[in-house]
């Protein structure tokens, strides 16, 4: 695994070649127990690094088509699985705690329910007030410059620009971590706000 811009974060990624971007997945290492975000399949050499880093105690799913190999590693890890609480009646995956908008399952966690994606409530996580963590909404194609999930994917094109514009609101993040493309370690303030003025 990657490690990202903080020593308690790491990525690994597959590389999607209908879209050329890498699919991406989160290891938030702490003390109180490790947390998974969208779990992709892990290499063997990937599951050794996570066995040495502590296994993994919760997985938090953004979206059921974030879905990936959660169901799995929480049973070889016994991580209890969080997701979506919007979805919860048609999730592919059974969770043990649904999250809602505001939420704060761990101390430094809190969640954002993202309005107007393809799927109902999709989570956004907000590590320490200065990184966020997206699921489908918000990723980034090319280096350095934030992109909206494509018009026809979109439930709700309006919704979906008001919540990016609560995530302006917030004023303190520095790095977004995408699901789909390349992360934004530093300006992330300032590259949510050039999103927002490219799509309205």
């Amino acid at each position: 695994m990657k490690q990202l811009h903080r020593p308690d974060l790491f990525m690994w990624s597959s590389f999607d070649e209908a879209r050329n971007i890498d699919f991406n997945s989160i290891l938030w290492v702490r003390e109180q127990g490790n947390v998974l975000i969208d779990p992709l399949p892990l290499s063997e050499h990937d599951m050794a690094h996570l066995d040495e880093l502590g296994g993994a105690a919760v997985i938090i799913i953004t979206n059921s088509d974030h879905a990936r190999d959660s169901q799995q590693l929480a049973a070889s890890c016994g991580a209890q699985v969080m997701g979506p609480s919007a979805e919860r009646e048609s999730f592919p995956v059974s969770c043990t705690r649904w999250l809602d908008d505001g939420d704060e399952p761990l101390p430094g966690l809190r969640v954002l329910a993202m309005d107007g994606s393809k799927t109902e409530g999709e989570l956004a996580l907000l590590l320490e007030d200065s990184t966020l963590i997206t699921g489908d909404l918000v990723r980034c194609h090319e280096a350095g410059t934030l992109r909206l999930l494509p018009d026809p994917k979109l439930k709700d094109k309006r919704a979906a620009v008001d919540s990016l514009r609560r995530l302006v609101a917030i004023g303190s993040i520095d790095a977004v971590v995408v699901g789909d493309g390349f992360g934004v370690f530093r300006g992330g303030q300032q590259s949510l706000q050039d999103l927002v003025a490219a799509v309205t």
